[in-house]
């Protein structure tokens, strides 16, 4: 082989290994597109879920993207299955505020923050703290007074381990230093809203969506609402005020929504990821979906990679304290 020819083919060789090294962030994505959801197809997490694959798929022109609902143990099946997954992007993970507190409710959780990759926090939803319908309060500070004069006598459902409920109701004790009488409800919020209005349990609290229909009808009592500010929507709902407002200073508590993917995918496929989620926040059509669920959508830092850590961090660290105060943990 005369020199001109080495030096040709040694240049070929260059351009082949260039080529390879690029080719999977350029071809991405040219298959179909999974979402993990470790809730049940309908609910609230799993409809903006659904409705932030449809942009997922417009922004990065996927094939298409399937959400799969992976339900149990707190969401911890679901996490464990994207960890294990290939980190190629075709497999991602779709949680809420829970995934933050399952590392002090499942001791010998075998995942940590470090195995996921972080894709931005979407939206936020709020709760609201709801009565049966026949439990002698107006407020909240006949609440406060009705619990304390019960000792430990009042109930409050909740969904089982890790659900925005039970972390609602832990927050609530925590803030009022006084205990209830806690009752989970493993097949989720909706028994436990059954009951509620049914009178078998005094207390719930539930995510605004949920809550608002039942305020609006009368078939529960609404004391508060969890945000700083009071919440848009019908009359009914409007007048709620907040818990800060009626006397729990600093009460703030939301049920935040994020995206993830597992350790080690590619930057340049978690870069195409998160400039869809950013995309799709700026996306008339997902906007308008998302406000007609209720849900409020994130506009600062927490949408980049780093913010998004952080925040995962410090709501670790917050959850742990209060999950360990309260003695909640749940079995493996």
């Amino acid at each position: 082989m005369t020199k001109p020819c080495r030096l040709l083919f040694a240049l070929g060789a260059l351009f082949a290994i260039a080529v390879s090294s690029v080719a999977p962030a350029h071809a991405y994505p040219d298959r179909p597109i999974t979402i993990v959801v470790p809730y049940s197809a309908g609910g609230p997490t799993d409809k903006t879920a659904r409705d932030l694959g449809e942009s997922i798929k417009r922004f990065t022109h996927a094939p298409s993207v399937i959400v799969e609902n992976v339900v149990g143990a707190g969401g911890t099946i679901a996490a464990t299955k994207v960890i294990k997954a290939s980190p190629d992007g075709y497999t991602l993970f779709f949680s809420h505020i829970g995934l933050a507190t399952t590392y002090a409710l499942y001791p010998r959780l075998a995942y940590a923050n470090s195995d996921f990759e972080y894709l931005g926090v979407i939206s936020e939803v709020p709760m609201v703290l709801m009565a049966r319908p026949g439990l002698p309060v107006g407020n909240m500070a006949e609440l406060l007074n009705l619990i304390k004069e019960s000792k430990g006598g009042l109930s409050i459902a909740h969904a089982g381990n890790g659900s925005a409920s039970q972390l609602c109701a832990l927050l609530f004790q925590s803030f009022i230093k006084m205990r209830l009488n806690t009752v989970p409800y493993s097949k989720g919020t909706a028994p436990a809203l059954s009951d509620l209005i049914g009178g078998h349990v005094d207390l719930l609290c539930d995510q605004s969506l949920t809550a608002t229909p039942m305020v609006d009808a009368g078939k529960v009592k609404a004391i508060g609402v969890t945000t700083l500010s009071r919440l848009n929507g019908s009359p009914a709902i409007a007048a709620v005020p907040t818990f800060d407002e009626a006397g729990i200073k600093g009460f703030n508590f939301t049920v935040w929504q994020a995206l993830y993917a597992p350790k080690g995918t590619p930057p340049q496929v978690l870069t195409m990821l998160n400039n869809a989620v950013r995309a799709a926040l700026k996306d008339n059509e997902f906007i308008n979906r998302q406000q007609a669920l209720g849900v409020q959508l994130v506009g600062d830092d927490r949408l980049t990679p780093i913010g998004h850590r952080r925040m995962m961090d410090s709501e670790t660290t917050k959850w742990s304290k209060i999950i360990k105060d309260a003695g909640v943990y749940a079995e493996q």
